[in-house]
């Protein structure tokens, strides 16, 4: 019997929550498979085999259409990069948003107790004080 894998419990919640919303939609998906794999090693492997071929075997003079076919495929992948930029700078401000939050409810939490604590000490110094015998 396998199990459904369970979220590292180290990933941060903004880590997950947006995890979760790219994995929902296709089209996000795809642009992150594109972008990783435009990343990697295999993709300038493949590039460069793929150029040596095309410009020794398959066209005499491969220098016009090579041209054209590595401007567009510069302009696609400019586009990933930038989508990859945008991904990344919006896991940033989910992450800062998630941090505020809980450092404000930190503040908030540490501010009641130090009023407390406060609350508490004036209190025994009055009973210590009215405890105390005249002299």
């Amino acid at each position: 019997m396998t199990t459904a894998p369970q979220p590292n419990p180290a990933q941060h919640p903004a880590v997950i929550k947006l995890r979760d919303r790219r994995a929902a939609s296709m089209q996000l998906r795809v642009a992150d498979w594109i972008t990783k794999f435009a990343g990697s090693m295999p993709f300038v492997y493949i590039h460069a085999v793929g150029f040596a071929i095309w410009m020794v075997w398959v066209e005499k003079s491969p220098w016009p259409t090579l041209t054209l076919v590595v401007s567009l495929e510069a302009i696609f992948l400019s586009t990933f990069v930038m989508i990859g930029q945008n991904r990344q700078s919006e896991f940033q401000q989910i992450k800062a948003d998630h941090d505020f939050q809980e450092q404000e409810l930190e503040l908030k939490t540490n501010t009641e107790l130090t009023r407390a604590i406060h609350q508490m000490t004036a209190e025994l110094h009055r009973r210590l004080l009215d405890d105390q015998p005249d002299r």
